[in-house]
């Protein structure tokens, strides 16, 4: 098997497992902050148990190899761990996850601004189209009450960006050990206003499912694979969770994701999409 159909393969497979991410935080019935606080603890527990099995000797030397970025990073990926989950239990998944998607726009912006990488043409025409598919999908929220999930679901994907940009930025480094501390972020900003023990027995179940093996898994085979295709590529396949789970939430739980998401997230993945098929085009790794 090549590199390119390796990265293809686990990418996939790990946007596929992330799926029914959002049909488990509707299916657990914990408040916001709970749920962060749980959600954190266990990923950076999960994460902790893959890495040592995999690093094995080597775990301790890698943890404290990310160094001062490493917790920066893990930081910023905590605190997107906060909004994301604010967001996807005060607007529609489908909301959600359609603004989240535009994580690769800021982090297009944030490479212009830290490491003076040019803006292309196509990107800045897609920023243009993502903002006004923006506007169109929380037109319907404003005054209903939704607005605040989806400022918060802004909020991931810029944190999304960001992060992502700095991982780019320090690539020497093995930045996966950074995402432990980013769980144990997650868990001491919620833990305040959490109640941890408040959880019924049916959701540890799922609480574990979530925290110990889908987002670790997950998130393991989405970074392993992006070392072997185009940051693109990485997109195009990243956009497949924002079509999935609004519609796994339709089918299980009957969400509609309301009159705008249509047309408002038809023009988000229009414009993404096109961006990062345009990219292909241009990218001389699809030529192995």
């Amino acid at each position: 098997m090549s590199d390119h159909a390796k990265g293809l393969l686990l990418t996939s497979l790990g946007v596929l497992v992330i799926v029914p991410d959002a049909l488990l935080i509707r299916l657990i019935e914990v408040d916001s902050w709970t749920l962060a606080f749980w959600r954190g603890l266990l990923s950076a527990v999960g994460l902790a148990i893959g890495l040592a099995l995999i690093y094995r000797g080597r775990f301790l030397a890698m943890m404290l190899g990310i160094g001062a970025m490493g917790l920066l990073i893990g930081a910023l990926f905590g605190l997107g761990t906060v909004t994301f989950v604010w967001a996807i239990t005060h607007t529609t998944a489908a909301n959600t996850l359609l603004i989240v998607s535009t994580g690769s726009m800021f982090g297009a912006l944030f490479s212009w601004l830290l490491m003076r990488e040019k803006l292309a043409r196509r990107t800045l025409i897609a920023m243009i189209g993502t903002l006004v598919g923006l506007l169109v999908l929380v037109a319907g929220d404003l005054g209903g009450g939704r607005w605040d999930g989806d400022l918060s679901a802004l909020a991931t994907a810029a944190l999304a960006g960001l992060t992502f940009t700095l991982i780019r930025k320090h690539s020497g480094i093995d930045m996966v050990p950074a995402l432990i501390f980013g769980g144990i972020v997650t868990a001491l900003v919620a833990l305040p206003f959490s109640a941890p023990a408040m959880v019924l027995e049916e959701d540890v179940v799922l609480l574990a499912v979530m925290g110990l093996a889908m987002i670790p898994l997950a998130f393991a085979l989405q970074f392993v694979g992006a070392r072997y295709i185009p940051a693109a590529e990485v997109s195009l396949l990243i956009l497949l969770e924002a079509v999935l789970a609004p519609l796994l939430l339709w089918l299980v739980l009957a969400e509609h994701p309301g009159p705008t998401a249509l047309p408002g997230g038809a023009i988000v993945l229009a414009s993404l999409g096109l961006n990062a098929a345009w990219g292909l085009r241009r990218s001389p790794r699809l030529l192995r």
